[in-house]
C-alpha cells in the first residue's frame, strides 16, 4: 500500500518542523538537564495547532486527520521526544472527552486544551496494573448525586501540571473489566495529591506524577460516556494511541539518524570525513532503511485509523507499535556508536535519543503485549 501525503500534510510537516528547529531543539538539552516541564513552548504550540490537533474546529481545534496528527507527532519528537512528549501530550484524555462526554464537558474544556491554556491528563495505569486496564483498583462508590473516587494512579503523564483529568476507576468492582467506568476529574478537588517522578531514564522534559485520590468527590455529570462502560470506551482509542507512539519511536529515529549524519558529515579520522569509511556508509543506510519502514507502517496504521476499520486498525498500530519503538532503540543505538566516544557524553544528542526512545517499548502497552494482539489477531 503506498502513500502519497497531499500538499497539505507536507505543509503541516514543514511547519512542525521549522517549530522544532527554531523553538525546541535549542532548549532541549537544558530541559533534559533540569528536568524541565516546557510550559512556555506549550502554550506557543497551541498557537500553531500543535497540542491536541485531533480537536474538532469547533471546540477549538484544527481538526486534523490521524496521518496529520502522526505527521505532527513525528516532528515534535524528531526535534527532541521530551519536549515533543510534553507538547504533544498536553491533551492527553481529550479524546475520550470529544468522542463520549457531554457537550458541556466539551465546550468548558477542550478549547482550553486545544489553545494551550491548560494541560490535560488521563489516568488508567497503577502501581500493580500497568498494560492489565481491567484490573485497575480505584474504585468510585456512588453516592446520592456523586461519586467518591478512591486510587492510587502511576507513571502519569502531566500529573502534576494537568488541570483536568479523565480517570478510570471501578463501579461495579466484582464486575472486572464490565465494572469501569471513565470519570472527568478536575486536579484541584480535595483529596488529590501528585508527585513528580523525576528519576527517569529519558523524556525528562514531559512530567510524570504519581496521583493519590483520597476520598475525592465528584457529580454524577462527571461520567463520561456511560456507567460500567468506560473499558469498551477506551478500547476504541488504543489503535490510535499506539499509532501516536509509533510515530514517537519514527520522530526519535529519525532524530538520532540525523545527528549521526551530521556528526560523520563533521568527524575527521585518519585525514578523512568519517562519511569516507565504508563502515560508516553502511551503518547510515541501514539506520535511513529501517526508519522509513517504520514510517511507512506507522502511516498505514494511521491510514486504518482514520478509516474507523477496527481489527485491521488494531493490528496495524500493534504491529507499527512493535517495530517502530524496536527499530528507534536499534537506530539511536548505532547513532551512539556512529559518534564512538562524543556519543556517550551529553555534549551531544545521541546520547539523549537513547534514552528517550527507550520508552516507547514500553508505554501504551509493551513491545510483549503488541506481540500478543498481533497474535490474536492472526489466528
Amino acid at each position: 500500500m503506498a502513500f502519497t501525503l497531499s500538499d497539505e500534510h507536507e505543509a503541516i510537516r514543514e511547519a512542525v518542523r521549522e517549530f522544532g528547529e527554531n523553538e525546541m531543539a535549542p532548549v532541549a538539552e537544558e530541559h533534559d538537564r533540569e528536568h524541565k516541564y516546557p510550559e512556555e513552548l506549550r502554550k506557543k504550540a497551541a498557537e500553531y495547532d500543535f497540542v491536541a490537533p485531533n480537536i474538532p474546529i469547533e471546540y477549538g481545534g484544527a481538526g486534523m486527520d490521524k496521518l496529520s496528527t502522526t505527521i505532527v507527532t513525528e516532528e515534535l519528537w524528531r526535534a527532541d521526544p521530551g519536549i515533543g512528549s510534553a507538547v504533544g501530550s498536553a491533551g492527553f484524555g481529550s479524546n475520550m472527552i470529544v468522542e463520549y462526554g457531554d457537550e458541556w464537558m466539551k465546550e468548558e474544556w477542550l478549547p482550553k486544551i486545544a489553545n494551550g491554556e491548560i494541560a490535560s491528563c488521563s489516568m488508567i495505569s497503577e502501581p500493580a496494573h500497568g498494560s492489565n486496564v481491567a484490573g485497575i483498583e480505584t474504585v468510585a462508590e456512588a453516592d446520592g448525586d456523586e461519586y467518591v473516587l478512591n486510587g492510587n494512579k502511576m507513571w502519569i503523564t502531566n500529573g502534576t501540571v494537568a488541570d483536568v483529568g479523565v480517570l478510570m476507576a471501578k463501579t461495579s468492582p466484582d464486575e472486572g473489566h464490565r465494572g469501569i467506568t471513565a470519570f472527568l476529574v478536575e486536579m484541584d478537588r480535595d483529596g488529590i495529591t501528585t508527585e513528580k517522578i523525576t528519576n527517569k531514564l529519558g523524556i525528562r522534559a514531559s512530567d510524570l506524577a504519581e496521583v493519590v485520590i483520597d476520598d475525592v468527590r465528584v457529580p454524577e455529570e462527571n461520567v463520561i460516556g456511560e456507567v460500567d462502560k468506560g473499558f469498551y470506551q477506551l478500547m476504541e482509542f488504543f489503535a490510535a494511541g499506539r499509532t501516536s507512539v509509533a510515530a514517537q519511536a519514527v520522530g526519535a529515529a529519525q532524530g538520532a539518524l540525523d545527528a549521526a549524519v551530521e556528526y560523520a558529515n563533521e568527524r575527521e579520522q585518519f585525514d578523512q570525513k568519517i562519511k569516507e569509511f565504508q563502515a560508516i556508509q553502511h551503518k547510515i543506510a541501514e539506520m535511513a532503511t529501517k526508519v522509513e519502514a517504520a514510517r511507512s507502517l506507522t502511516y498505514r496504521a494511521a491510514s486504518q485509523v482514520e478509516q474507523n476499520n477496527q481489527d485491521v486498525a488494531a493490528q496495524y498500530s500493534s504491529m507499527a507499535k512493535l517495530f517502530a519503538s524496536e527499530i528507534s532503540v536499534e537506530v539511536a543505538d548505532e547513532g551512539i556508536q556512529v559518534h564512538g566516544g562524543s556519543g556517550y557524553v551529553t555534549d551531544y544528542s545521541a546520547e539523549r535519543y537513547y534514552r528517550d526512545a527507550r520508552i516507547t517499548k514500553i508505554y501504551e502497552g509493551t513491545s510483549e503485549i503488541q506481540k500478543n494482539i498481533i497474535a490474536d489477531q492472526i489466528f
